[in-house]
């Protein structure tokens, strides 16, 4: 049995582990995606900005209103260029990875500090796509006049709808398209690329519903890319979007005789925080107690969130730290120490929608407060007694909720 320091193997047998680095495991879709657009132009005007942390920019709306009647004997109406304020915040994190010297020692000369360094940005991309998702979940999180208009039209819930194949919550072949044209009507072209979970896309590829890109290689023959497209969107296919595990739930059987095959349970507990409801099948069911059974309602399955983006869906700036990467060293504890410090400020601003800051206790908010509903919200413009709102049928973001 190999021995262990510092949770690092270091017999000759497994030396040769060390010339190896296990693949990164996390795809990061959505920051591959196409959907982010820089903006780091606005670097600059954050770090003018007292705090650095939080900017609001114009943006500009379109002329509009009633034209009246040319007739000679009717007055002409004049209107004005209104601007819309899109308000954006910084999101700063840091952290930082230490070895030992010994560990060094008795490996053979492998330098873990060296591993760590090669493997930061993948880190950093990793807590960027984890940003990305409590951002999303946070917008469809919104409430309030204007902002449920967004949520309510941008989000596509077929969880509890059978698809016509007469199966509940699946995808079908007119899934997408229906969401994009209830997201944002005639203008469902701003969408480009979809991001699901493979549990998703592989349901889609049992159906025939992916069409997979050819390309012709160096020698003139057809082979697939590994990229698909669905309704002429890309699929992008990534196992960290949104899923949950949700329970069996259960129900009081109306049934007054046993059914065949069926399994009845008996429930207990009083259905309160500190005595849920506790369901137990019944291994042996009887007649006489029938009227006490319960059985399974919705049987236990996962929900799937399905991101559908466009172009330039979310602006990013790299906002930069004084000091994004420094090392240092502590000679004395456990023989020394070398430590490895990172820090990054970067802001992603959803088109069309506002960080408020109303429900945040710092400079930078954590994850659970981009994930806030009360933390973003619908631009609008600058008349607080009768606002007018950003058309949300703009944005080029919208999500279905699946069961697969």
């Amino acid at each position: 049995m190999p021995a262990v320091f510092n949770k690092k193997y270091w017999n000759d047998e497994v030396f040769q582990a060390y010339m190896q680095t296990l693949p990164h495991e996390r795809l990061n879709m959505l920051l591959k995606s196409g959907a982010i657009r820089q903006r780091q132009e606005l670097a600059a005007a954050l770090s003018e900005q007292t705090g650095g942390n939080y900017l609001t920019t114009p943006m500009t709306g379109r002329i509009g209103g009633d034209a009246v009647n040319y007739d000679g004997a009717t007055n002409i109406t004049l209107g004005s260029l209104g601007t819309f304020d899109h308000s954006r915040i910084v999101v700063g994190r840091a952290k930082g990875w230490q070895e030992l010297d010994f560990t060094f020692d008795i490996t053979g000369g492998k330098d873990f500090m060296a591993e760590i360094a090669a493997q930061v940005s993948d880190y950093w991309d990793d807590i960027d796509e984890d940003t990305l998702t409590y951002i999303l979940t946070g917008i469809f999180a919104m409430t309030g006049t204007g902002n449920v208009d967004f949520v309510n039209n941008h989000t596509h819930d077929i969880r509890n709808v059978l698809n016509s194949a007469n199966k509940l919550g699946q995808f079908d072949a007119t899934t997408l398209n229906t969401a994009m044209q209830k997201a944002s009507g005639d203008r469902k072209g701003n969408f480009s690329m979809v991001i699901m979970h493979s549990a998703v896309a592989t349901n889609l590829e049992n159906l025939n519903l992916l069409t997979y890109i050819k390309e012709n290689d160096a020698n003139g023959m057809q082979r697939d890319t590994g990229m698909a497209t669905l309704n002429g969107r890309l699929v992008m296919i990534d196992d960290n979007v949104p899923h949950t595990n949700v329970a069996n739930t259960y129900k009081a059987t109306t049934d007054v005789a046993l059914a065949a095959g069926k399994t009845y349970y008996t429930r207990s507990g009083s259905g309160t925080t500190q005595s849920p409801y506790v369901y137990t099948a019944v291994a042996a069911p009887d007649v006489t107690d029938i009227a006490t059974y319960y059985e399974v309602d919705d049987p236990a399955h996962v929900e799937y969130v399905t991101y559908v983006l466009g172009a330039g869906a979310i602006e990013y700036t790299n906002c930069g730290a004084k000091v994004p990467s420094e090392v240092d060293r502590d000679p004395k504890t456990n023989g020394g120490v070398d430590m490895l410090y990172t820090r990054q400020r970067k802001c992603w601003a959803p088109y069309g929608i506002s960080f408020t800051k109303q429900s945040m206790s710092s400079a930078s908010p954590t994850n659970v407060e981009l994930a806030t509903g009360a933390n973003w919200a619908l631009v609008k413009d600058t008349d607080a007694d009768n606002p007018t709102f950003f058309p949300h049928k703009y944005i080029p973001i919208a999500q279905i909720k699946s069961r697969g």
